[in-house]
């Protein structure tokens, strides 16, 4: 793929005139670009919680969740079993791809230290197994198997699990409710039954759910677990039942929705002829939701590489700019749909990755670190509100790896923005070819200002000039796919009692900054004196 000259070669700080906030235009090739931190318009503001995270309703309850790669990365059909498999496989996939999890332990202590540093956010416990659960609400024994209409149980001890981790970690309980064939009247239509016992046995043991979706990903109506013959009409009136439920059983509870997900972009994942399409089920529910939702994959991880090669990506293209921007047009797309149906929502993206289907080989290591950062910066610069990752501690795409729960290089870009960048979204300036920057109020400063720097050049060294002094935070790691990373040339690791470490800066003085090819890089000013940051 071809790309743009570069700006920013060797620096020069005489050379840029520092009276404006950004300065890249009309500059001899080679200049740098000139930041005057002070002068960064504000571009809008996210939730106090925009950094957040899904723990998948499979983990909770045990369950068929993506098998792991096998060595050297192959395909997960391929990698032998590492246990029986049992518990469910959404309709339509293919069950080699999947491997059974016992029920995860949230009362983990490195679990619940880790997430914990990462607060406040939300946690999402959904998934496509979230359809069709089954909440056993009562003490009674669960059944051996799940009611008929449904294919898993979640227990009273399992939820008081995710009540008392979120309480612990300082985070808001985000769901779906059950919508399969098990849940609907004689009639077909949706009965609130289910969905009460579990609003009713949160507030019982001490909690509450935050926000709650209908279903989870309803494009996928059918691979989720619908009633044949689900359409948008259905969907219409079983919105109006969920919404009218929400407001009367628990009226603090946000809904959100559609939750839609394959949309938009250069290359839907578009499954099938039975996909349902926003616009439908939008035009069938009229103005509904809360706060508008949507899930963003750009792409399908080598697990589904039998949907094709159109829905594919690779390790080579991470770093570039045709991928990296593969958010915005998805994002366009479901803006646009918010604009015409739902105008004015705030809009949350409540479940995304760098690929569906468990993530990729290389979505464990560095390499990664680039999209996550990189789609945190542009989202919240085009709108978004709040972005749930998945998922915390499953699979390849976990922030935490899902046995040792031990950081894996997105957790540590995860910290250092939850650190580092506050809730004012500030204008960083035009989009470079391949040094991506972004901007926020800095967290914990009045008037300080945060730049994050993103060289995705494999080979070239990008700069920056600043007026100011600055605490430097750089992110590399020896090779892209390694799991280890460092901050200002030291591996990060976790101190004693797996505490997170302090992730101290390099003060750097006013003047040259310098970004190594394949680095990522936060400037934290504490003395910008900017009006917009509070």
């Amino acid at each position: 793929m071809s790309r743009k000259k570069s700006h920013g070669l060797i620096l020069a700080a005489s050379l840029v005139p520092l009276g404006t906030a950004v300065s890249s235009k009309h500059l001899p090739a080679g200049s740098p670009i000139s930041i005057d931190p002070a002068k960064l318009a504000r571009a809008g503001a996210v939730d106090g919680r925009f950094q957040s995270y899904n723990v998948e309703m499979a983990e909770v309850t045990g369950g068929n969740f993506w098998k792991p790669y096998g060595k050297r990365g192959q395909s997960a059909a391929q990698a032998p079993p590492s246990s029986p498999a049992s518990g469910s496989t959404p309709a339509g996939m293919n069950p080699d791809l999947y491997q059974y999890r016992p029920p995860i332990d949230l009362a983990k202590p490195r679990l619940r230290k880790l997430a914990a540093a990462l607060g406040p956010a939300y946690v999402r416990v959904s998934g496509t197994w979230a359809n069709t659960v089954y909440f056993q609400g009562t003490d009674e024994p669960a059944p051996v198997a799940p009611p008929r209409g449904f294919s898993a149980v979640l227990t009273r001890p399992e939820w008081k699990g995710v009540v008392d981790f979120a309480r612990a970690v300082d985070a808001r309980i985000v769901t779906s409710f059950a919508f399969s064939p098990g849940t609907r009247s004689a009639e077909g239509a949706w009965m609130p039954d289910q969905a009460r016992r579990l609003l009713d046995y949160t507030k019982a043991c001490g909690g509450s759910i935050a926000a709650a979706e209908f279903v989870n990903e309803p494009t996928y109506a059918a691979m989720g677990g619908a009633p044949p013959g689900y359409n948008a009409s259905d969907y219409g009136r079983d919105v109006a039942a969920c919404r009218a439920f929400i407001k009367q059983a628990s009226p603090d509870t946000i809904f959100l929705g559609p939750g839609s997900v394959g949309e938009g972009g250069a290359n839907p994942l578009t499954l099938g002829s039975g996909m349902l399409h926003s616009v439908d089920l939008l035009q069938a529910t009229g103005p509904a939701f809360d706060i508008f939702s949507y899930h963003l994959y750009a792409a399908a991880s080598k697990r589904c590489a039998s949907l094709g090669p159109g829905f594919q990506t690779t390790a080579a293209a991470a770093l570039s700019n045709e991928w990296l921007s593969s958010a915005d047009g998805i994002h366009a797309f479901y803006a646009g749909l918010r604009d015409r149906f739902e105008p004015g929502k705030p809009l949350w993206i409540t479940e995304t990755a760098d690929a569906a289907c468990g993530g990729n080989p290389w979505a464990s290591t560095f390499l990664d670190s680039f999209r996550y950062l990189d789609w945190h910066g542009r989202l919240a610069r085009s709108g978004v509100q709040v972005i749930m990752h998945n998922t915390l501690a499953s699979s390849d795409y976990g922030l935490l790896d899902d046995n040792s729960y031990a950081p894996r290089p997105n957790y540590w870009a995860a910290l250092l923005w939850r650190r580092l960048m506050g809730r004012v979204v500030l204008n960083a300036g035009p989009a470079q070819p391949e040094l991506h920057l972004y901007a926020h109020s800095m967290e914990g400063h009045p008037g300080g200002v945060t730049l994050l720097a993103i060289n995705t050049s494999r080979d070239r060294t990008e700069s920056l000039a600043l007026p100011l002094p600055a605490d430097r935070y750089t992110l590399t790691a020896r090779k892209l796919e390694d799991t280890h990373v460092q901050l200002n040339g030291h591996e990060l690791k976790l101190g004693a009692g797996d505490a997170p470490p302090s992730l101290e800066g390099q003060h750097i003085p006013a003047g040259p900054v310098k970004l190594a090819p394949a680095s990522i890089t936060f400037l934290a000013i504490a003395e910008a004196g900017n009006p917009n940051s509070p």
